[in-house]
């Protein structure tokens, strides 16, 4: 009966610091994080290239936090500067993923505007990066033999294309494109302070 006693004890105090370390003290350091100047909050069409994101499972090889450069090289890779909390004001879920089967990617808007690349790159990696182990998506595009007026039409390197054929993007890959053209946390990390008068 004691040793019951101390077992249930002893799990009780382990949730209690687990509960203090991971939830308490982070909540009481966070929760009065203000969005960076720099941050635009997304759009509606980057809103649905998130849920896309997420659905698609791309955060299963691809991380969202760049790290100081004593944790890894992030910056000599080009991928920009570390994270900071407020990097993730408008990101709910965070997607900030474990793994880096490829590249960073909370910083590929900046390193990569261009819509056209992206749509290309997503349709098929390897055009745009040889020998990339990305996945295509080919399923969000559809293959036709002429565009419809407003369609988005992929230029791809002429190895690539469909012999006598368009690729045109679907609305959830212009989506997708979007999201991904909208991670740049280029501005700077910490606001300069305010000049005092004298």
């Amino acid at each position: 009966m004691k040793s019951e006693k101390v077992l249930i004890g002893g799990a009780l105090v382990m949730i209690g610091v687990a509960g203090t370390l991971l939830v308490a003290i982070p909540y009481v350091q966070l929760k009065d994080v203000k969005p960076p100047k720099g941050l635009k909050p997304y759009t509606t069409s980057q809103l649905r290239g998130r849920e896309e994101y997420i659905r698609q499972g791309c955060v299963y090889c691809h991380s969202q936090q760049p790290r100081d450069r004593r944790q890894a090289p992030d910056g000599e890779r080009g991928w920009g500067r570390p994270s900071v909390a407020a990097d993730y004001y408008y990101d709910k879920p965070h997607l900030l993923g474990t793994m880096r089967t490829g590249p960073d990617l909370l910083n590929i808007g900046a390193r990569q505007p261009s819509l056209d690349w992206h749509l290309g790159h997503l349709y098929q990696p390897r055009a745009y990066v040889p020998g990339s182990i990305m996945p295509p998506y080919g399923f969000l595009f559809d293959v036709k033999e002429k565009a419809d007026a407003g369609e988005r039409v992929l230029s791809l390197p002429p190895d690539f294309a469909p012999p006598g054929k368009v690729v045109v993007a679907q609305p959830r890959a212009l989506d997708l494109a979007n999201y991904l053209i909208a991670l740049d946390r280029t501005y700077p990390a910490i606001d300069a302070p305010a000049e005092t008068k004298r």
